[in-house]
Parts: C-alpha cells; sequence; structure tokens
C-alpha cells in the first residue's frame, strides 16, 4: 500500500452545512491534506458517520496523524488551532457561536 493513498485526515460533511465551511476553512488555512467524504442529506441516513464517530451530526474529522475522531465544530476548529495552528484564530468566536447540523 502507497504512503501517499489516502490523506491522514477525513472530513465527513455536509454539503451547506456553515459549521462545515468553517472546519473546510480552517483545514485550507493550515494548508492540511485531507478527504472530504460528503454525509446524506437525511439525519437518519448518516449511518457511516454514526459507525465513525458514534454521532450522525457533521462536521466529524478523523485525524490519522493523531489518532483524533472529533465531533462538534467548536471543538474541531479548537482542535485543528492547537493542533496545527499557531495560536488563536479570528474565526475562533464565530466558532463558539451555535451547534451544529
Amino acid at each position: 500500500m502507497s504512503a501517499t493513498a489516502e490523506p491522514p485526515i477525513t472530513f465527513y460533511r455536509l454539503q451547506g452545512c456553515p459549521f462545515c465551511e468553517r472546519v473546510a476553512r480552517l483545514l485550507s488555512e493550515y494548508d492540511l491534506d485531507y478527504r472530504s467524504r460528503f454525509v446524506e442529506p437525511m439525519h437518519s441516513d448518516r449511518n457511516v458517520v454514526k459507525r465513525v464517530a458514534g454521532v450522525r451530526t457533521v462536521p466529524v474529522v478523523v485525524d490519522e496523524n493523531i489518532g483524533v475522531t472529533m465531533a462538534e465544530s467548536a471543538n474541531i476548529v479548537s482542535y485543528l488551532e492547537s493542533t496545527y495552528g499557531e495560536g488563536e484564530h479570528p474565526d475562533r468566536a464565530a466558532a463558539d457561536a451555535g451547534g451544529d447540523d
């Protein structure tokens, strides 16, 4: 198996989800190699996310670099900032302002 077969980060997301877009912006800003997996729009059909993270909400990030699986955009933003960032991110205040889809 090639070391470049899969990016180390898998990002489960929903098309048009603002919480997912916040995470996508941060992944791009930190120039992290990741694979997007778009989930089913119907909450009850998101079985792949349920198997991976134990929840059916998105966003969910699986980071094989560290061995972390995480849900909730505010938690993911905090994790990405503390793991890959260089301090406080201006999008942090927005990340604290509400729940996920």
